[in-house]
């Protein structure tokens, strides 16, 4: 068997390609027709020598890739991979471990237990906090809200993973109005329906705004219900008043999950840990790995205050399982998955590699450039939408249609990459900076770039 030829041929075209990234075009080159072209064709009816078939896979997908482990991207909260993590990633996949039972990989269980006690320290969480390692932050919001599904219709006395929802005590789901679409996502998931739903008001940031909260918990006697806060918002990077909803939230007998997808790390640094007051008072939380850990995609990650609920929510049994060996910790009784590859693995090696002030760095090197990249843009005259709290920057020049077509402008001129967005029914350039590789140089080519592009549609 020749693992050697395919595995080389990889390791060739994949070094080429990251240390190219500091100049590589920061976006796709190719259409979806010509991706089909190079990519496509019949069936193959025989075998092809593995290592033709990478090179030729390389060469297919070259023009298609948008390069996101680029320093110079920021079109969405996607973050890159660090050298530790992508390596681990690689050995994950070779040792191709099922990480859902004990029994089928004692050290992919071991892994991840070693990494949940470290993320809980990391995020300064309460400690017996379970964890689940699920794809990402979508997967992390489903399965937080199903914990908190399981405890709220406890507390009424029903069993919902016996009895279902028919016939089930209405739940309700208080959640901000700038929420993430995640949320709303996961309720349908979880057979709630998004009309359960009791949008609270914002601020002018995103923010939920505590005192409404505790207007609309006040307006109904006692019924199960979540409460959903945000720590970093997806345009503006806000934070909800964490503390006060816990305050408000548990004093009504709710449930507060908080959707930490990027905000949640601001947890280990030191300037901005105070964004994050009272969030280790919630009951669930959900973040992502591949954003500010800069892990491999997939990754995302789920806590619970509560380890029976979110055990009772996830866990299965059958009677051909080799489960609770010894007593050791199954991974399936934490995440909707049952087979699963070793995702924690990768998360263990970019902690173990970075440790927790290479982390903080990463953090406030992101949030010290999102605040360099907003003065640039306003000293050359775009309006900041936004308070720049964290990696989020909103910008907007002039009108819609300016706004608009300079984004698109942008990505074709291939400096850089970022999306848009419309906040408070306005048009607006969304920036998130979150790549570990981001540095003053990729923030001032990047604004050279967006204002020269500017000042040429304005000369149009």
């Amino acid at each position: 068997m020749d693992w050697e030829g395919p595995l080389t041929e990889a390791y060739e075209r994949a070094t080429t390609y990251l240390a190219g990234l500091p100049e590589r075009r920061v976006g796709p080159r190719a259409t979806a027709a010509e991706l089909r072209a190079a990519l496509g064709g019949e069936l193959p009816d025989g075998a092809t020598d593995p290592r033709a078939v990478i090179a030729q896979l390389a060469e297919g997908v070259e023009d298609g890739l948008l390069p996101s482990g680029s320093g110079r991207f920021f079109g969405f909260v996607f973050g890159g991979a660090t050298p530790a993590s992508l390596a681990a990633d690689w050995l994950t996949s070779t040792w191709d471990q099922n990480a859902g039972l004990y029994a089928a990989s004692p050290a992919a269980a071991v892994v991840e237990e070693i990494t949940a006690r470290w993320l809980n320290e990391l995020f300064g969480l309460p400690a017996g906090t379970s964890v689940g390692f699920v794809t990402g932050a979508q997967m992390a919001n489903f399965t937080g809200l199903a914990a908190a599904r399981h405890e709220v219709l406890r507390r009424a006395g029903w069993d919902v993973e016996r009895q279902g929802l028919i016939g089930a005590p209405r739940i309700r789901v208080l959640a901000g109005a700038e929420r993430h679409d995640t949320v709303d996502r996961a309720l349908r998931f979880l057979g709630l329906g998004t009309d359960c739903i009791e949008p609270i008001a914002v601020d002018e940031q995103g923010r939920m705004r505590p005192d409404a909260l505790a207007a609309a918990l006040g307006d109904v006697d006692r019924v199960p219900t979540i409460v959903c806060a945000q720590v970093g918002n997806v345009n503006t990077g806000a934070f909800d008043a964490v503390r006060e909803i816990c305050g408000v939230a548990h004093g009504a007998g709710a449930w507060v999950h908080v959707d930490g997808a990027f905000g949640l790390w601001a947890a280990v640094s030191g300037e901005l840990r105070e964004l994050l007051d009272g969030v280790e008072l919630a009951d669930s939380w959900a973040t992502d790995a591949h954003k500010w850990l800069n892990v491999p995609y997939d990754s995302g990650l789920v806590f619970c205050a509560h380890p029976e609920a979110h055990r009772a929510a996830m866990s299965i049994r059958a009677a051909y399982l080799i489960q609770d060996e010894d007593g050791e910790r199954d991974p399936l009784d934490y995440n909707p998955e049952f087979s699963r590859r070793a995702r924690g693995i990768p998360v263990y090696a970019a902690i173990r590699a970075l440790g927790r002030t290479g982390i903080a760095e990463i953090v406030d090197r992101c949030h010290a450039m999102a605040g360099r990249f907003a003065d640039a843009l306003q000293d050359g005259g775009a309006e900041v939408l936004n308070d720049v709290v964290l990696n989020q920057v909103l910008v907007r020049f002039g009108t819609d249609a300016v706004t608009r077509q300079l984004i698109r402008e942008v990505q074709d001129e291939g400096t850089c990459w970022m999306s848009g967005t419309t906040w408070q029914g306005r048009a607006a350039m969304r920036i998130s900076v979150t790549n570990w590789t981001t540095g003053p140089d990729d923030i001032d080519r990047s604004a050279e770039t967006v204002l020269k592009i500017r000042d040429q549609l304005i000369r149009d």
